[in-house]
């Protein structure tokens, strides 16, 4: 198994550096084809009794066909030399922005994508992260702004046993058999850890027959389970953290609300989402 074609989720009107840089890391060690993908509403009509001049609406096409050919011009760029092929997909819509990469997302086997810089509310700019992996039906590595010179080498599991979970390890393969060290963490209450320890003996077993190598922790949880992994993420040295989720409302507490959000996706390493 490896990740043959990786899909690149580029936000318009800024830099994506950082998230190219983890795009061509990957590319190069999977010897993959890349495809640059980016998404945009247009101005919404309110019908009622404004008027809105159609220049404006000319100039807000001029803006984001400007926008969309400097994201393109970036992608090309900063990928050229690192990537198997390139190719290059975009478009200007009215409907959700995830649904369109969600559809896209059937031509790769990994989507890579940033936490949205702007306002969440905006949904003509913003990908609802959250929904993304919902929807995608593939694993989704959610790429923070600071996390451009992240080696992937350090691999943390964050392991619950559900089919998330085991969905997520299973697409995480391909990078945890590249990876230099890789962690099986179970955070459980103290009644859980006998079982716990188990659990992440038996993970860890069925990824030494993948030829990996993974150390086994079981850490009693203190209340905040988010906490307590980022925690050992960070005795670790994560570059990654792999974990499963968990559907709709646990989604957006585990990829897109309050503490856990800040916790995985707004930390300086990587995470690898699968539903």
């Amino acid at each position: 198994m490896t990740y043959a074609t990786l899909m690149v989720h580029l936000e318009l009107g800024r830099s994506n550096a950082g998230l190219l840089q983890v795009a061509g890391d990957l590319a190069a060690r999977f010897h993959a084809s890349v495809i640059g993908i980016a998404a945009c509403q247009p101005m919404q009509i309110v019908y009622g009794d404004g008027f809105v001049s159609g220049d404006i609406y000319e100039q807000d096409r001029q803006e984001l066909d400007k926008e969309m050919k400097a994201a393109e011009a970036e992608f090309r760029s900063a990928l050229q030399t690192r990537a198997a092929t390139l190719e290059w997909r975009s478009t200007v819509m009215f409907a959700l922005l995830s649904d369109y990469l969600a559809r896209e997302a059937r031509s790769a086997d990994l989507v890579i994508t940033g936490l949205p810089s702007g306002d969440l509310l905006d949904s003509s700019r913003s990908v609802n992260t959250g929904d993304l992996v919902m929807r995608a039906g593939r694993p989704v590595l959610v790429v923070p702004a600071t996390a451009g010179k992240v080696k992937l080498e350090r691999i943390v599991v964050g392991w619950k046993d559900t089919r998330e979970t085991r969905r997520a390890v299973a697409d995480a393969l391909p990078l945890l058999k590249n990876a230099g060290d890789v962690a099986v963490v179970e955070i459980a209450a103290e009644e859980e850890m006998a079982a716990a320890r188990l659990r992440v003996e038996d993970v860890a077993g069925w990824l030494a027959r993948h030829g990996i190598d993974a150390e086994r922790l079981a850490s009693p949880s203190t209340g905040d389970d988010a906490t307590a992994l980022y925690a050992v993420a960070q005795d670790q040295g994560a570059d990654v953290i792999v974990a499963g989720a968990y559907g709709h409302s646990r989604l957006r507490e585990w990829a897109l609300g309050g503490v856990t959000r800040d916790l995985l996706l707004r930390a300086n390493c990587c995470s690898l989402l699968s539903h």
